[in-house]
């Protein structure tokens, strides 16, 4: 399969950000009595969105309020100590550049954040499109942000390949027609094709990857 499009997550795909957001977390929700681990993460956070989270867990707080700290907190701390990128990821994006294969980014993280992150990796100017939670009026799981993406560079979204991590973000993608990758980063492999992945993937230099990609014409490999 040669996609018309890669579309990439950002968060926990593009870089591990997990612990930084389980720290962030962990600070504001311990007045609520909730001791937040990556267990309680990943059953409460992950792939969520912050409004959604703080509604649930700090319902006597202003949802919006807390998320716009939250994010602040999290960019403050990144920029203090930036991540690299997942590991094949330079690679592949350069690869897709010379095949031309245009590549967006479907976040459910706010632009600021969005921004924020791909600086840090130095991947401001790689993508074509960068679809975020200001974008879309439904977030992931909803498709809305999958196709927004494929819409965003031109093609239908059942030709495109994305890259996940969460359960949310692939529902997300399998519910838009993607061909939907799995990161390990959060999640075991039976798990994430429980939740709609079609290959599980550790990062980008697997080579199940590159027989998805490649199958046929060698383009990416």
């Amino acid at each position: 399969m040669i996609p018309a499009a890669l579309l990439f997550d950002l968060d926990g795909t593009l870089l591990d950000s997990d612990p930084l957001h389980v720290s962030v977390f962990s600070d504001m929700l311990r007045a609520e009595g909730h001791i937040v681990d990556k267990a309680f993460y990943l059953a409460n956070v992950h792939g969520r969105l912050n409004t959604d989270v703080f509604s649930e867990l700090m319902p006597r707080a202003d949802a919006k309020t807390m998320d716009i700290a939250k994010e602040a907190e999290f960019r403050r701390r990144l920029i203090l100590d930036p991540l690299p990128p997942t590991a094949g990821l330079v690679d592949l994006l350069a690869k897709a550049a010379v095949e031309g294969i245009p590549c967006a980014v479907v976040t459910n993280a706010c632009r600021l954040n969005a921004d924020a992150m791909l600086k840090t990796l130095g991947l401001s100017n790689r993508f074509a499109a960068v679809i975020t939670s200001d974008d879309c009026a439904q977030g992931k799981p909803d498709p809305a942000p999958y196709l927004a993406g494929a819409a965003a560079l031109g093609v239908p979204a059942h030709i495109c390949v994305a890259f996940e991590d969460s359960p949310t973000g692939l529902r997300s993608a399998h519910d838009a027609g993607c061909t939907v990758v799995g990161m390990t980063s959060s999640l075991n492999p039976a798990n994430l094709r429980a939740h709609g992945a079609h290959l599980t993937i550790n990062d980008f230099t697997d080579p199940a990857l590159a027989d998805l990609l490649d199958a046929e014409t060698g383009a990416l490999s």
